[in-house]
């Protein structure tokens, strides 16, 4: 099997369709950058603009399945169905994911004081799958071009590689703390199913996400 080295951006999101069995290694090229990722099972592969959605990776799924908060090399990553679609099959880092939290979007810099024109996570994720041809799914539109009961807008939660979000003791409360990772560390996830999944490089800068 041939392998292909792509850099995401700094800031950008891309999308890399994956047929059932191939892996990708997901490199921490300096160390402490935040990644979101998403995964999409489509109702026909390659994808293309007619493609529906089928089901996604979801958290609290992959949650509720593993009983842990984080996932670990050899666990699954499930879809809104419980269905495994996705292996970490390796993971240099000391293991610090983030299945919490969700995508940033343009109305956290706009609270954040950055202006409704920062690049955000949720927005690199339409642009990375349009990047490959495909439509974006209808609950990342506006209702006001597709009916979705999300208003005005929903982005399925990421799974937040290399992000630090501690448990605290009393179990009630969370921290953003710096990233963890070091430069050249790595997650590899193995695609169960055909599947297309998404990356954002996260373009949040702050103490979690040191390089953005």
């Amino acid at each position: 099997m041939t392998s292909q080295l792509t850099t995401i951006p700094a800031r950008h999101g891309i999308a890399v369709p994956l047929s059932a069995g191939q892996t990708i290694k997901v490199i921490n090229t300096h160390g402490n950058q935040v990644v979101d990722t998403w995964a999409f099972t489509l109702s026909s592969f390659p994808p293309s603009p007619s493609s529906a959605i089928k089901t996604q990776l979801s958290m609290q799924h992959t949650r509720a399945s593993l009983c842990r908060v984080i996932p670990q090399a050899g666990d699954g990553l499930y879809d809104n169905e419980r269905k495994k679609i996705l292996t970490m099959t390796e993971d240099t880092t000391a293991g610090h994911h983030d299945t919490l939290m969700a995508a940033c979007d343009k109305q956290r810099y706009e609270e954040l004081g950055g202006g409704s024109s920062h690049r955000n996570c949720s927005d690199n994720l339409v642009e990375g799958l349009a990047a490959i041809g495909w439509l974006a799914p209808f609950f990342m539109f506006s209702s006001s071009f597709f009916p979705s009961p999300f208003s005005p807008q929903f982005t399925p939660s990421p799974f937040n590689l290399f992000m630090n979000i501690p448990v605290h003791e009393d179990r009630t409360t969370l921290s953003f703390d710096p990233p963890t990772s070091k430069e050249g560390q790595y997650v590899c996830l193995k695609a169960e199913v055909d599947l297309v999944i998404a990356f954002s490089a996260c373009p949040q800068v702050s103490y979690e996400n040191a390089l953005s």
